[in-house]
């Protein structure tokens, strides 16, 4: 019997891998639509990338593979509820439970039409006309509606998309994390706006060519870790990594020649997500065990990276002698603690992918209350970008000059990616508990950053994170590496620590 199973299990694999190797196809033609493709070639790409998606539903919801799984479920390889055995069949049914409800007519046009809204959001973000970008939002929302009421939920219809990016939540789970860190968040934010302390933001807003920009970012990626032998560094509209495969992990940056921090922390971050990706298991590769965990674990490692690491103070201690010799005009006569000051300075600001650690979290919370209001039908699509405003007033207390720096500025929402916005925020109290566990098992992180010594905590999550793949969801892997359940006190406690010390609050 165990040999049958064996056997079965290893169909089962087979077949996976083929997905997934369909998945990588995808991701590469994803990719170049996103940085290189001639605009004329958007509508032909659509059609490559739903006919994919439409094979790839067929293969993953094929009998076979329900059969496989009826075979394997309940059986002796499922008997260790933490192997990878497990896992891996645990990880597939709960993706085919969803995929074979869903028909393939509606997976090809939902790939259809996030393809032509994806340069159509591009265009109006340029334009600055919400109007533009309104008809494909409609028909996103109105085929996402019928993704979830075919897939099914236990309360709300917000949950069977926020399941796609953080498996077994549901804005109840969300809501309760986030309840007790938002009064304190927001406790913060008004003390430090109370500090008469504030940096010199002037500083890094001067002329910082774009070369230098390339090669200073890229020197920062390659010593935290990301290997630029199996990946790439190119240009986009909004910056993202993409892992096509073993070997082939992709991050993009967006350069602006007046502003230190864009395009640097962006490379940051997005090279946080491709450490994680090359730090997957490539024997694993093509099974759940091979795959990162969720959006909200790939969030905490490139939060991680960006924040917690690179805009520490042992972090530019190493690098700062180095900006100043590349730029010598912009940073040559700038005291360290200025620049550390301004590079930490917390203040409202448009754009979410610029925000302060300290404000992010509020951005977040704008996007995930609008969704569900507009998901819910309280919301008409068309007033979001005066919602927006009403929101961003309220809760920074300025308001959007237009809507490419408002509600257009992301572009999840031309992607179909209704559900992800909240596992931003999750990504950071995740990140916190594990920095915080990372620092107790390693020692002195602070003096190895200063020596520009990186490798340990890369180590660190290489084994704690990446390796183990799905073996465990999110919520029981935080336990598993730190031995507690995620909570808000973590990135509070290092919130208050590093930014009550900088504004003297």
């Amino acid at each position: 019997m165990t040999e049958d199973l064996r056997k079965a299990y290893q169909r089962l694999f087979d077949l996976t891998k083929e997905i997934y190797i369909l998945n990588s196809t995808l991701a590469l033609l994803d990719w170049d639509e996103k940085t290189y493709i001639p605009k004329g070639g958007v509508e032909h790409r659509g059609n490559q990338l739903a006919y994919l998606a439409g094979l790839r539903h067929e293969k993953f919801t094929s009998a076979e593979i329900g059969d496989l799984l009826k075979q394997l479920e309940g059986g002796s390889l499922v008997s260790d509820p933490d192997s990878f055995e497990t896992a891996n069949i645990r990880e597939i049914k709960h993706a085919y439970d969803k995929l074979v409800k869903i028909p393939k007519s509606l997976v090809e046009e939902l790939t259809r039409v996030t393809t032509m809204a994806h340069g159509v959001w591009a265009e109006a973000r340029q334009k600055s006309d919400f109007s533009l970008f309104l008809p494909y939002l409609e028909k996103i929302i109105r085929l996402k509606h019928q993704q979830a009421e075919i897939v099914g939920y236990e309360k709300d219809p917000y949950d069977a998309l926020l399941d796609d990016f953080e498996t077994g939540s549901t804005i109840e789970k969300v809501a309760k994390v986030f309840a007790d860190f938002r009064s304190e968040l927001v406790g913060l934010v008004k003390a430090i706006s109370e500090s008469p302390k504030r940096p010199d933001s002037s500083i890094l807003t001067r002329e910082f060519p774009v070369d230098r920009q390339e090669r200073f970012g890229k020197e920062a990626a390659s010593a935290i870790g990301y290997d630029f032998e199996r990946g790439r560094l190119d240009l986009t509209v909004h910056p993202f990594c993409t892992g096509i495969g073993p070997g082939d992990v992709r991050i993009t940056t967006r350069y602006n020649p007046k502003h230190f921090g864009q395009a640097f922390f962006g490379i940051l971050h997005e090279a946080g997500h491709g450490i994680y990706e090359q730090g997957l298991d490539p024997e694993r590769w093509g099974t759940p065990g091979g795959d990162s965990v969720s959006l909200g674990i790939h969030e905490s490692q490139s939060r991680m990276w960006e924040n917690m690491v690179g805009r520490s103070k042992s972090f530019w201690k190493f690098f700062f002698p180095k900006a100043q010799k590349l730029y010598p005009e912009a940073l040559g006569k700038i005291k360290f603690d200025d620049f550390y000051f301004a590079i930490n300075e917390v203040t409202p600001s448009f754009i979410r992918v610029e925000a302060d650690e300290v404000t992010y979290n509020l951005h977040i919370l704008i996007r995930f209350e609008i969704e569900q209001a507009f998901f819910s039908g309280n919301l008409p699509t068309k007033d979001i970008p005066g919602i927006w405003n009403e929101k961003f007033k309220s809760y920074f207390g300025i308001l959007p000059p237009n809507d490419a720096e408002g509600c257009l500025q992301d572009v999840h929402w031309s992607m179909g990616y209704i559900g992800y916005f909240p596992t931003y925020s999750l990504g950071n109290l995740y990140a916190a508990q594990f920095f915080n566990q990372a620092k107790k098992e390693l020692g002195d992180l602070e003096e190895q950053f200063a020596r520009g010594e990186f490798s340990n905590l890369k180590r660190w999550l290489n084994e704690k994170i990446h390796k183990p793949g799905q073996r465990y969801r999110a919520e029981k892997l935080v336990e598993v590496v730190t031995g507690k359940p995620l909570s808000h006190r973590p990135l509070m406690d290092y919130l208050k620590g590093k930014y009550g010390q900088i504004y003297e609050v």
